[in-house]
């Protein structure tokens, strides 16, 4: 469980959001929407402990983010930013392992669950590539199976990811948010922040919508996704239909 308790969150002395008050429960996927420059990723990193909040406080389980130690905070949150930089020709699997940092759980624990963060990865292909080598798309799945090793089978654990599928292609889309779900039904929360409306439409439990620095709305797909809201927020016509597959909204442009 992770909660922002009346949060304000802060960049350069700048307050970019305000009035920030939700709470990611286990067994959820919560999806964050918001136009270019609505604080998405400044408030992915005030949950993360990156940002000091400028008010309120983020709460990991029963405790404060800032009172958790370093290696224990690591053991139940982890996080997937945008981009990640890496300089040194490690092979796939070394960087997948670098989740399991934080854990004394042995070597061959470990390699249990290297490779099954792999697999639900799909990057199994890949464990003795230099990573270097890899292509954008490519490097970014061998970060998410970093990131799910990190945190694989931990009780009550968070997984953040902030635009996980921005390089990648139609399947792979497919593939990191529904590992996203996986991990929320074996009792994970995970917040991922998307541009996409039909991957949040379909993939999250609830949406939080931000917009001009504040909660513009909070609640399930269908309540949030409408096209007048859509109109107000992003400067776009939309018509909004029931997919014809899933039992969730369809945004159409």
């Amino acid at each position: 469980m992770l909660r922002a308790e009346n949060l304000a969150c802060t960049r350069g002395g700048c307050t970019i959001l305000s009035d920030i008050d939700f709470t990611l429960e286990a067994g959820e996927v919560v999806a964050v929407l918001g136009n270019n420059g609505a604080g998405k990723s400044t408030l992915l990193a005030t949950l993360t402990g990156e940002l000091r909040p400028g008010a309120g406080q983020v709460w990991l389980g029963n405790h404060t983010l800032s009172s958790w130690a370093d290696d224990q905070r690591a053991r139940h949150l982890a996080v997937l930013p945008q981009q990640s930089t890496l300089a040194f020709p490690f092979v796939a699997e070394e960087v997948v392992a670098m989740g399991r940092l934080p854990h004394d759980t042995g070597w061959q624990r470990d390699h249990e669950i290297i490779d099954e963060a792999m697999q639900a990865a799909d990057i199994s292909h890949l464990r003795g590539r230099n990573y270097l080598t890899l292509s954008g798309g490519e490097r970014q799945r061998v970060h998410l199976a970093r990131v799910l090793a990190q945190v694989w089978q931990q009780p009550g654990a968070c997984l953040l990811l902030d635009e996980p599928t921005a390089s990648l292609d139609l399947a792979h889309q497919q593939v990191t948010l529904g590992q996203a779900r996986d991990f929320a039904a074996a009792g994970g929360s995970v917040l991922v922040i998307l541009h996409d409306l039909n991957l949040a439409a379909r993939y999250a439990d609830r949406i939080l919508m931000l917009h001009r620095g504040q909660m513009a709305a909070l609640g399930k797909p269908w309540d949030v996704l409408q096209a007048k809201q859509i109109a107000d927020i992003f400067g776009v016509q939309v018509h909004v239909e029931r997919h014809p597959q899933q039992d969730c909204p369809l945004i159409i442009i």
